[in-house]
């Protein structure tokens, strides 16, 4: 099969992250709408970012094809591509549970500042999996790169002390964190592929199942609730995307392009209004991992691959994209950066004043804060600074 780069899914993945990083921001604000945000668990309904995290699955999902496909071309074997598969898994699963146990960690009994901790951790990241070309300034091998960022996550691990000071626990996966989720959803739909490969028929039943499974979560007719290590919510975002690039390349084979964004349309019509006609059922809750949302955020996400495939594949208009394009090629440098930026701000005693971090003003400095972000990491890039896993 011919493998093909697809200006819209790099578009996508860029758009995606600028919002994620504008989203993660929201906390340094006050006076802001409250649809920007977060609904809580007991809330039925959805905000800007309660949209943004599913869309990255579905990110996830529409590049696995492309991706195990390219390797396949290059005559890997289906144990090369498993041991990719594999080691992708295990490095968004190891960042993913560090970075949950930050979030849960006890400052105060701490060795070291938590701040410092954290910057550790970032480097650490950048150390193990970063795309080397060749030996550091010249000198220093990637091979001491990686196992001196592997000794450093030990240390952080030794000394990690997280909860309360009466109910102190050491590190635990907790709920795996943003990137852990996304490891658990690319593994089990990366496997998924290379077995069934694009056998569209296949494919379709898998995603109804995955459906079926995240149902299962609320309505249990057979008093069990069967997951796969996390909610089937998690997959099925990942498979929607997944789906999406299946059809298309179901439809290309076959010379039948021209149906490409009907049938697209339609899917993310059905997914919309399932979710809705649903919603009295169990709510719309992206905490709690509903149905309905995961079925309306698929549906969004599906609606905004088609609207830029049309524009970036079709009409083939990207110039307007490039402020933003190190997000959509470097993306998990671009998330992994403003880790770094919170903890020297917080050591440097750095606050902006009131008038800087509230309601429209407060907005646009999130905003320039994210494209700040996507600048460093194209100029990262440039000093072949970039992570790759």
């Amino acid at each position: 099969m011919k493998v093909i780069r697809l200006k819209s899914i790099d578009i996508l993945r860029a758009l995606t992250m600028l919002l994620m990083i504008f989203v993660n921001d929201l906390w340094t604000l006050t006076d802001i709408p409250e649809w920007l945000g977060h609904k809580a668990a007991s809330e039925d309904g959805m905000g800007l970012a309660d949209v943004v995290f599913p869309a990255f699955l579905f990110i996830v999902g529409l590049s696995i094809p492309w991706a195990i496909e390219a390797r396949i071309n290059k005559g890997q074997s289906n144990i090369q591509v498993l041991k990719h598969i594999a080691e992708r898994s295990v490095a968004l699963l190891v960042m993913g549970v560090f970075m949950v146990n930050l979030e849960n960690i006890n400052a105060s009994d701490l060795p070291i500042n938590k701040n410092y901790w954290q910057i550790l951790m970032t480097l650490a990241f950048f150390m193990i999996w970063n795309n080397y070309r060749g030996k550091v300034f010249g000198k220093v091998s990637p091979n001491v790169m990686k196992i001196t960022g592997l000794g450093i996550l030990i240390f952080l691990a030794v000394i990690y002390k997280g909860g309360s000071a009466d109910q102190s626990h050491w590190m635990k996966t907790h709920w795996w964190g943003i990137l852990g989720l996304i490891g658990w959803g690319y593994l089990v739909n990366a496997l998924l592929y290379l077995g069934l490969r694009h056998r569209l028929g296949w494919m379709v039943l898998v995603t109804v199942v995955l459906y079926l499974l995240n149902i299962n979560e609320f309505i249990s007719p057979f008093e069990f609730k069967l997951r796969i290590v996390v909610s089937a919510s998690n997959h099925v975002s990942v498979m929607t995307g997944m789906l999406v690039t299946i059809i298309l390349i179901n439809l290309r084979e076959n010379g039948r392009m021209k149906y490409l964004i009907p049938v697209l349309a339609g899917l993310s019509l059905l997914l919309i209004l399932f979710g809705f006609v649903t919603r009295p059922l169990w709510g719309i809750s992206k905490i709690r991992a509903t149905p309905s949302w995961t079925a309306i955020c698929a549906g969004i996400s599906t609606a905004s691959y088609v609207l830029l495939h049309i524009i970036a594949d079709r009409l083939k208009m990207t110039r307007w994209a490039d402020i933003i394009a190190p997000a959509g090629y470097s993306t998990l440098t671009c998330y992994l950066i403003p880790y770094y930026a919170y903890a020297l701000i917080s050591l440097a005693f750095l606050q902006l004043p009131g008038f800087f971090i509230a309601g429209t003003v407060g907005l646009i400095k999130s905003l320039l804060f994210s494209l700040l972000i996507i600048l460093i990491t194209g100029w990262l890039g440039r000093l072949k600074v970039s992570l790759k896993i």
